[in-house]
C-alpha cells in the first residue's frame, strides 16, 4: 500500500542505524520479532518507565492512581506499545516498515488508563537526551489546538532535530475539527488512517459445515483460545440498534458464545453485560460494511474472549442461530481475505482542520486492521485498528528516508513525504477525492519519497477563511536532479464537507485555482517559484471546509508531485459556540455507575439538576448537590473561556472562577462540560475565598481566532442569582 516492501527489497533500506523512540505503554522487548532483549546490545537499546504498572491518570476509573512510580524497566503490560513498535520495525513473523531500526522505549502509561501532559513532556526530554532521531506518539487528546502543551513541546523537539510523528485521532464519527494533540502541532507529522487492503486474522468455524470466520481479538480482553467448542446464542437481530446495551438476565448466556451487533453503546458495555449473564465469549459483528477491531478495556475488567467479525459474517451467524443450534469451534487456522473497505480512509480517522484552521492531518497510512506484535503473554500477535497504527507506519517510513537521505533536516521530512503522497477517492455519493482535511496529502508513498529529486515548499497550504478573499501563495520548487525539468501545473479538487460540524455532509464543490504560469521550468540543482491563487467554491455553503491538491507533472514523464490545500468558506467567527439550551447553572443530583464520585464531582457519568430562575442555595459541602456547576456545551473550540463571579445586589466583581485558554469543543451536539465551583476566585497572582452571600456567574467565550477587543467575537451568558450559605 505504501511501498515499504519496495523500499526494503528493491532500494535496500531497512532503517539500519536509525534510532526511533516509542512513547507508549512500553514494549515487550522479550518478543523475538523485536530482538528478544533490552539493553545496549539489543534492538530495544534504551528507555525508561516514567509511571509504573499501577499508574492511571483517569479519574473516571476505579483504578485511578495518579502517582507515578518510575523505574528503569519499560516493559509492556498493556499491549498497545508493543503493537506500535512492531509496525515500525518488527523483524520476524511480522515485518515492520523499518526492520533495521533501533528502539528507545518510553513508557508513559500504566497497565490501564490514561497519562498526563507533564509525563509525556518528560518523556520527550528523555528521548532528546538519548539522541533519538524519530519519536512516535500514538497518543492523542481530541478536539485540540496546536497550543496544547504536548503539541507545543513536540514543535520544540522538532526544532532540536527530532522528527515527531503522532496519530491524528480516532474521532471520525464526531465531525469536523476533531484532530488531536500532539498531532495538531505545527511541526508534527499528524497521521490519518486508511483501511488495510488485506486482513490476516485468527479464525473460528461454525456448524454445520465448518464455515471459517476470521476475527480480531478485542483489546482489553483475553485472546481467544486456539481450540475448544461453545454453543452459540444471540441477543438481537441485524436490525437491533442497541443490541446488548441493557443488562441481561443472570445465567441466561451461561457457557455460550454470544453474538452481539455493534451500535449505540460501547463495546465494553456490551461485553460486560454478556459476561455478567454468564457468557463464555462474545462475538461482536459490525453494523456497517467491513471489519473492525474493538477495545473493551474497563473496570471491572472483561475476563472472557471478545472477538470482532464483519457485518456479513454476523448476519450469516444470526440466520443460522435463528434456524437451529450452532456450535462455534476455536481453531489455530489463519484467515486471510481482501478487505472490502481497503484503501479507503478509515471511518474512525479524525477530520481536521485544526481549531486555528491550520492544515491537519498531514498525511495518511494504513491503520485499519493491522496485524503486529503483541506481548508474548497475550498471544504474541494481534490485529488492531486506529490512527495509533498509522502513525508508526509513517515513523518507520521516516527512518527509511533518514537512512536514504541522512542529512535531511527534521523540519523538511514532512514536506518530502507530503510532496510524494497519493490522495485517494471516497467511495460513496458524491464521488471524488476524499477530503483533504481528512486524508491530508493522501496515502504515504515511501519509495517515491526516497527517490524524489524535487521538493516543493511549503508542503501544504492553509488558506484560512474565505471572507478574506482569494488567497495567493508562492510555491518554491527545488530540483535536485542533474537535468532541467519543466512541470505542468494543474489542480485536483477534493470533496468539501459541512456546514454542520457534528454531522457534516459531502459536496462535490471545488475551489477555483489559477497559476501565474501554466508551467514552470526548474534548472538542474536550482529553484523556481510559481504563484497559486485559490478561490473558495462559490456554490458551497458557508461554514464548510473545502480543499484539494496543486499538481506538478513533469513534461518528460516521471514522478508527479502534489501540494494539498484546505480552507474555510465564509466568516469563521460566524460559527456559533453557545447554542440554545446551554449554558445552565446546575448541581450534581446523582453519580450512578459507571460514574465515580470524587469530592463534589462525578467522573465518567453523572446527572445534573438545573436552575433557570434565581434562588438556588449551595453550601459547598463535599458530595452530591451542594456545589454549583456551570454546564456548558461548546459547538466549537474557543480561544478563551472565562467565568467571572459578581455579587448579586451590588454587581461587585469577585474576580474569575475560571480562565481557560485554547479550549476544545464537545464531541457531540448534546454533550457538555461540567465545571464545579469551589467558592474561590483568582485575580492576578492572588486567590480569594468569596464570603457567604448572593452571587451570579458571567461566562464569556472568545471564538476561535477571535479578536479580544472585538465584542462581536465574544459570546456571553449570565446565570440566575444563587446563594452561598456554608454550614
Amino acid at each position: 500500500m505504501t511501498g515499504a516492501d519496495i523500499a526494503q527489497t528493491e532500494l535496500g533500506f531497512t532503517g539500519a542505524g536509525i534510532r526511533v523512540a516509542v512513547m507508549d505503554t512500553g514494549v515487550d522487548y522479550h518478543h523475538p520479532d523485536l530482538g528478544g532483549c533490552f539493553g545496549p546490545n539489543c534492538r530495544v537499546f534504551t528507555g525508561w518507565d516514567f509511571v509504573g504498572d499501577a499508574f492511571n491518570a483517569d479519574p473516571s476509573s476505579a483504578l485511578y492512581n495518579p502517582t507515578p512510580v518510575p523505574d528503569a524497566n519499560p516493559d509492556d503490560c498493556n499491549g498497545h506499545g508493543t503493537h506500535v513498535t512492531g509496525i515500525i520495525g518488527a523483524n520476524g513473523a511480522v515485518k515492520g516498515v523499518a526492520p533495521g531500526v533501533k528502539f528507545g522505549a518510553y513508557r508513559v502509561f500504566g497497565c490501564e488508563g490514561s497519562t498526563t501532559a507533564d509525563i509525556m513532556i518528560a518523556a520527550m526530554e528523555r528521548a532528546l537526551a538519548d539522541q533519538m532521531q524519530v519519536l512516535n506518539m500514538s497518543i492523542g487528546s481530541s478536539f485540540q489546538w496546536p497550543q496544547y502543551p504536548t503539541a507545543q513541546a513536540s514543535d520544540r523537539l522538532v526544532n532540536k532535530g527530532v522528527v515527531v510523528v503522532a496519530s491524528i485521532g480516532n474521532s471520525g464519527t464526531s465531525g469536523l475539527y476533531a484532530a488531536g494533540a500532539p498531532g495538531v502541532g505545527s511541526k508534527v507529522i499528524g497521521v490519518a488512517s486508511f483501511d488495510n487492503t488485506h486482513v490476516n486474522l485468527a479464525a473460528f468455524s461454525i456448524s454445520p459445515d465448518n464455515t471459517l470466520i476470521g476475527y480480531a481479538n478485542a483489546t482489553g480482553a483475553p485472546p481467544a483460545p486456539l481450540a475448544g467448542n461453545l454453543p452459540m446464542a444471540k441477543t438481537g437481530t441485524p436490525t437491533t440498534a442497541n443490541d446488548g446495551c441493557s443488562a441481561l438476565p443472570a445465567g441466561s448466556l451461561a457457557g455460550k458464545a454470544v453474538l452481539i451487533r455493534r451500535g449505540t453503546c460501547t463495546f465494553y458495555v456490551k461485553s460486560l453485560n454478556a459476561q455478567n449473564a454468564g457468557a463464555a465469549a462474545v462475538v461482536l459483528y459490525n453494523n456497517s460494511a467491513g471489519r473492525f477491531s474493538p477495545t473493551v478495556a474497563g473496570t471491572p475488567p472483561i475476563t472472557i474472549p471478545v472477538v470482532a467479525i464483519s457485518d456479513t459474517e454476523g448476519v450469516l451467524i444470526n440466520n443460522r442461530i435463528a434456524a437451529g443450534a450452532v456450535t462455534l469451534t476455536w481453531t489455530a487456522q489463519a484467515f486471510s481475505s481482501l478487505n472490502p473497505t481497503g484503501g479507503q480512509i478509515s471511518s474512525f480517522s479524525s477530520y481536521g482542520l485544526a481549531a486555528d484552521l491550520s492544515f491537519k492531518p498531514d498525511i495518511g497510512a494504513p491503520g485499519g486492521l493491522i496485524r503486529s506484535t503483541y506481548p508474548l503473554e497475550k498471544g504474541g500477535y494481534t490485529t488492531i485498528s486506529g490512527t495509533s497504527m498509522s502513525s508508526p507506519h509513517v515513523a518507520g517510513a521516516v527512518a527509511l528516508l533518514l537512512q536514504a537521505k541522512p542529512n535531511t533536516p527534521s523540519q523538511i521530512v514532512r514536506t518530502i513525504l507530503q510532496n510524494s503522497a497519493d490522495p485517494k477517492p471516497r467511495v460513496g455519493t458524491p464521488a471524488g477525492l476524499d477530503n483533504a482535511h481528512r486524508q491530508g496529502a493522501g496515502m504515504l508513498d515511501i519509495d517515491d519519497a526516497i527517490l524524489a529529486t524535487t521538493k516543493i515548499e511549503p508542503g501544504k497550504l492553509a488558506l484560512g477563511e474565505s471572507q478574506a478573499g482569494s488567497q495567493t501563495r508562492t510555491l518554491t520548487i527545488e530540483n535536485k536532479s542533474n537535468a532541467t525539468i519543466t512541470y505542468d501545473l494543474s489542480h485536483q479538487g477534493a470533496l468539501a464537507t459541512g456546514p454542520n460540524t457534528f454531522t457534516p455532509a459531502f459536496f462535490a464543490e471545488y475551489a477555483t485555482v489559477a497559476f501565474s504560469a501554466a508551467s514552470v521550468t526548474v534548472p538542474a540543482g536550482g529553484t523556481a517559484s510559481v504563484n497559486v491563487t485559490i478561490t473558495a467554491p462559490a456554490a458551497l455553503a458557508d461554514k464548510s471546509l473545502y480543499g484539494g491538491y496543486v499538481v506538478l507533472t513533469p513534461q518528460s514523464g516521471g514522478q508527479v508531485y502534489r501540494v494539498p490545500y484546505a480552507g474555510f468558506k465564509g466568516d469563521y467567527q460566524a460559527i456559533p459556540v453557545l447554542t440554545a439550551g446551554f449554558p445552565y447553572l446546575g448541581r450534581l443530583s446523582a453519580c450512578n455507575a459507571p460514574g465515580i464520585l470524587r469530592g463534589s464531582e462525578c467522573f465518567g457519568g453523572g446527572s445534573y439538576g438545573v436552575h433557570t430562575t434565581p434562588g438556588a442555595v449551595f453550601t459547598l459541602a463535599p458530595g452530591l448537590s451542594q456545589t454549583p456547576f456551570i454546564l456548558v456545551h461548546l459547538d466549537h473550540q474557543v480561544r478563551r473561556l472565562r467565568v467571572e463571579v459578581f455579587e448579586a445586589v451590588t454587581n461587585k466583581p469577585w474576580h474569575r472562577a475560571f480562565d481557560l485558554e485554547y479550549h476544545g469543543r464537545n464531541s457531540t451536539s448534546t454533550s457538555f462540560f461540567a465545571y464545579a465551583w469551589d467558592g474561590t476566585t483568582k485575580g492576578g497572582n492572588k486567590s480569594y475565598t468569596v464570603p457567604d452571600g448572593q452571587y451570579y456567574f458571567k461566562l464569556s467565550v472568545l471564538k476561535a481566532l477571535g479578536d479580544d477587543n472585538n465584542p462581536a467575537h465574544w459570546e456571553t451568558w449570565t446565570s440566575p442569582t444563587f446563594a452561598i450559605d456554608r454550614p
